[in-house]
């Protein structure tokens, strides 16, 4: 999940194709819909993102009472208005009444805290929650940003990988060579360096034993002559979200797909290449699929988030999106960490009856 930032942005408006009444105004990549004649191309006005909840004077203020997802209609969802997918509200608070808001735009402030404005944590199922404890050796996962909001994070013609984003729960395990130990943790836990104890009723535990991932991770180990080998992977299936991708959560069929390899070697942690990864874990691990290598295109990248699944082999329903990293990997000025993203698909944002479990 990517971090929750509140900004002033400068907007681009454009027609709506299906309604007299209605604009969209594009932040980045994202478009949503503004009444007609509200905003003007170059104006700058507030950005609300996806997955954040708003406290219920804000949306009374902004006429969205009873409007918005969640059991408390609270949380700011993608939806269709119109034919039109519109992601996030842009909108101009009474609060920042007096606020420049070009020059916050121009200087990046975030009103999140101001506003009160929260991000929203998925709920964990019992499946995958249990007995955690602290553990500080633990390597652990970065939020990847959305490409809609940070479409400057590749450049035109940088070598790229895109993989498929599969639509199940994140499994984090690290492999610590000096202790011979295992620690296994979900994105939630994870982010506060905690692990789940070991048991077998455990969706992570499941996953990671029925597949050997620990076994895979002190091979790299003792392979790369590293401390830590954390191996981060998607658990799918029936029973983990509303994608199954034919797979079944409930039983030994868990679904099991490896995206990432980081290792620590001489104090100093790195992930490895996208080229490195396959080499050293094709054929060990079920791997997320692969969907284009070659030079970075906004218009491809977009085109390769939607469409239909490729896991299964089945084409059992749509796809939830790509992520997009460079062929070498890099640090990014444009988010500040890793150079990663991911682009989700329209259709999948806007389904009904969708889950989203940590």
């Amino acid at each position: 999940m990517s971090t929750l930032r509140v900004t002033a942005e400068f907007l681009t408006i454009h027609d709506h194709p299906n309604a007299d009444a209605l604009e969209l105004a594009q932040v980045g990549l994202y478009r949503a819909v503004v009444a007609k004649g509200a905003y003007r191309t170059k104006d700058a006005a507030l950005y609300i993102p996806e997955q954040s909840v708003l406290p219920a004077a804000l949306i009374e203020e902004l006429g969205l009472t009873g409007r918005l997802a969640g059991k408390d209609s609270d949380r700011v969802k993608a939806v269709r208005l119109r034919g039109e997918v519109s992601q996030g509200i842009v909108c101009r608070p009474g609060a920042l009444e007096g606020t420049d808001l070009a020059r916050a735009a121009a200087e990046g402030t975030d009103f999140a805290e101001l506003l009160g404005i929260t991000k929203w944590v998925p709920p964990i199922p019992p499946t995958m929650n249990g007995e955690v404890e602290r553990a500080p050796d633990l390597l652990p996962w970065v939020d990847i940003e959305n490409l809609h909001r940070y479409p400057q994070l590749f450049e035109p013609g940088e070598s790229v990988v895109l993989t498929e984003k599969l639509h199940g729960t994140a499994c984090l395990v690290t492999y610590v060579a000096d202790q011979e130990r295992v620690f296994v943790s979900s994105k939630g836990f994870g982010a506060r360096s905690l692990a789940l104890k070991e048991d077998p009723r455990n969706l992570y535990w499941r996953a990671v034993t029925g597949h050997g991932v620990p076994a895979v991770a002190a091979r790299l180990a003792a392979k790369l002559g590293a401390r830590r080998v954390g191996i981060f992977g998607e658990v799918y299936g029936a029973g983990v979200q509303d994608l199954s991708y034919g797979a079944d959560g409930r039983s030994l069929q868990l679904g099991y797909a490896a995206f990432d390899v980081s290792v620590d070697v001489d104090g100093q942690v790195r992930w490895l290449d996208a080229a490195e990864f396959v080499a050293l874990l094709d054929g060990e691990l079920p791997l997320v699929p692969r969907l284009y290598e070659g030079p970075y295109d906004v218009t491809k990248v977009l085109e390769l988030a939607s469409g239909r699944e490729t896991v299964s082999g089945r084409d059992l329903h749509l796809r939830e999106g790509v992520v997009i990293r460079p062929a070498v990997e890099r640090h990014s000025h444009v988010v500040g960490g890793r150079a990663v993203a991911k682009a989700v698909s329209p259709a999948y944002l806007t389904r009904k009856g969708g889950t989203e479990f940590e």
